[in-house]
């Protein structure tokens, strides 16, 4: 966008907090107290309320949406957020709370240039048609209405026809299709709901709300991992405080007809879309996931966006539902090299997504490497956290990696000195772990079959040290035919716990043992958040370094001797 435009109205003034880097308001910024916790990022430790947040966009989870509601509903969020590049997920949580709540934060795009300018300013005022700082002043645009032409069916959801909540749920999509330039709307086959996870409050408000004006699906529509082991949770010790609240956010999506599949990982369920199929996900992973790896076409759908399209089964036709806005804008180069672990995946990803962080990159280089789908879904699930897109391309891997490259495509090259680099900053811990995770995203039954046949190697009949834990997170469907092939047995022998519905981001004490200093995954994704979600220190391994650590409680040396 050319321009400045204030995309929701509102008066804000505040002092400036200014980052370069985008943020993940959910595992990056706490609700409780509006502290940005992201160990890795440079606003950690500051807090953000009552502040102007300057930053480019936001980038990893789709929860933020909700966290920034809560944020907003319990007046400890931003006065206002100022972006330069387009942004869906903390726009869309203003937007819930102005739309149902009537709680107003000004949310502003500025061109590039005003946004580097002012980012450097002490104070700033907002206003609908003006932004005033000490350094200069803009005049916004409006809110963009578009040009959105609407069926008859959308029309009359849009009137009322199929009551207050699909009614709700087609003005806010109207209201983002405005703001991300849709013309029209894309029907969906299938969605994934991802504000089922308590992340905060407004979660469950939310949710209830919709669902007490009765809210109801038009589509399939499978449910993401939520915040409590939903049968066991009482007997695990978890307390009232979270389990209650989790236990009714999940009954709300169920009573608005959404399967309780409590899985971050739909693309292992028998009814994953397939190739140029049109869905409607959120969780990051997952819809990174699908656009990159199957091909299936959907948007890195916001919370609460995403019932809102499962209830009307609409979206707005834009970002990479378009043939256009699915090529490559920026060519990675990655050195090449020789033998690499499974723990290479996660990292190219988490560095991929550094250097990519605003735009879909093609890499180059890794042809050869073969991944598994368990591999990529590592590598999707690491580039989500450091990157705003919702797919990449791999040359010679992916479905659409012959993809002309978009016009003004640049180039960056990924070296084995940036590989090392970040594997430095995801191992900044102790040798000695009490604690191995595994299945973030949640593990497939492949990767519990592997864990299994290694650790009865590994063991040859000996006990396994009781000083480590070692927890696999899996859904329900995974869980169901290791049972039925007597793998969930030989892990329960091997005193490895399986547990479903909750994932390692969302998995809290005492499910996580409370005694636990330092933690071993071979997660990308958890070893960036888990450090600022769990208050210990989270090292990334490979998987046979996490067999190892189950067995013996040491990680392995800092470097991997394949980036020595």
């Amino acid at each position: 966008m050319s321009y400045s435009r204030t995309l929701l109205t509102g008066d804000a003034q505040g002092s400036i907090i200014a980052t370069d880097e985008p943020l993940s308001f959910w595992g990056g910024v706490d609700p409780a107290t509006g502290n940005v916790i992201d160990v890795h990022h440079p606003l950690c430790g500051r807090n953000l309320t009552g502040q102007i947040l300057f930053m480019p966009t936001s980038r990893g989870s789709c929860t933020g949406s909700g966290v920034l509601l809560d944020l907003i509903l319990s007046g400890r969020g931003p006065a206002a957020i100022v972006f330069s590049e387009a942004e869906d997920v903390l726009t869309l949580g203003a937007l819930i709370a102005a739309e149902m709540f009537a709680k107003l934060t000004p949310i502003v795009r500025l061109e590039p240039g005003a946004f580097a300018r002012l980012s450097g300013a002490r104070y700033c005022r907002i206003s609908n048609s003006q932004l005033t700082t000490d350094a200069g002043n803009v005049i916004l645009r409006p809110p963009a209405t578009g040009e959105l032409k609407l069926t008859p069916d959308d029309i009359a959801i849009l009137e009322g026809r199929d009551g207050q909540a699909a009614q709700q749920a087609m003005k806010i999509i109207v209201a983002m299709a405005a703001q991300q330039g849709a013309t029209t709307l894309v029907d969906v086959s299938q969605a994934h709901i991802d504000g089922c996870i308590y992340a905060s409050p407004a979660n469950l408000t939310f949710a209830e709300t919709m669902a007490d004006m009765g809210a109801r699906v038009r589509v399939p529509s499978t449910m993401n991992a939520i915040s409590v082991d939903m049968a066991n949770w009482k007997t695990q010790g978890t307390p009232k405080s979270l389990g209650e609240p989790a236990a009714r956010l999940a009954e709300a999506y169920v009573r608005m007809g959404c399967a309780p599949t409590y899985t971050c990982s739909p693309y292992l369920l028998p009814t994953a879309p397939t190739n140029g199929q049109s869905i409607a996900w959120a969780e990051s992973n997952a819809v990174i996931f699908a656009n990159t790896v199957i091909g299936a076409r959907t948007a890195k759908h916001p919370d609460f966006l995403d019932l809102c399209i499962a209830l009307t089964a609409r979206a707005p036709r834009a970002g990479v539902y378009l043939d256009d806005n699915r090529r490559p804008q920026r060519i990675v180069e990655i050195d090449a090299l020789d033998e690499v672990s499974d723990a290479f995946w996660p990292l190219i990803g988490y560095v991929a997504g550094r250097a990519s962080p605003d735009r879909i990159p093609l890499l180059r280089g890794i042809e050869d490497k073969q991944p598994s789908r368990d591999d990529l879904k590592a590598l999707c699930a690491a580039f989500g956290t450091t990157s705003a897109s919702p797919m990449l391309h791999i040359a010679g891997v992916t479905p659409e990696a012959s993809l002309e490259p978009a016009a003004n495509a640049d180039t960056v090259k990924i070296s084995r000195l940036d590989l090392a680099q970040a594997w430095r900053q995801l191992n900044d811990g102790p040798d000695e772990v009490q604690l191995v995770a595994i299945g973030s995203p949640h593990a497939s039954a492949k990767e519990c079959r592997e864990i299994s046949d290694a650790v009865t190697k590994v063991l040859d009949g000996n006990p396994r040290s009781p000083d480590v834990a070692v927890i696999v997170t899996a859904g329900h469907h995974v869980i169901e035919e290791i049972r039925s092939n007597g793998i969930l047995e030989s892990l329960t022998q091997a005193q490895i716990q399986v547990i479903p519905d909750i994932c390692w981001c969302s998995i809290s004490e005492p499910v996580f043992p409370t005694r636990t200093r330092a933690v071993l995954t071979n997660s990308g994704k958890y070893a960036h958040y888990g450090p600022g979600l769990s208050n210990r220190h989270v090292r990334l391994g490979s998987f046979a370094e996490c067999v190892e650590a189950a067995v013996t409680g040491r990680a392995k040396p800092r470097l991997p001797d394949w980036l020595a």
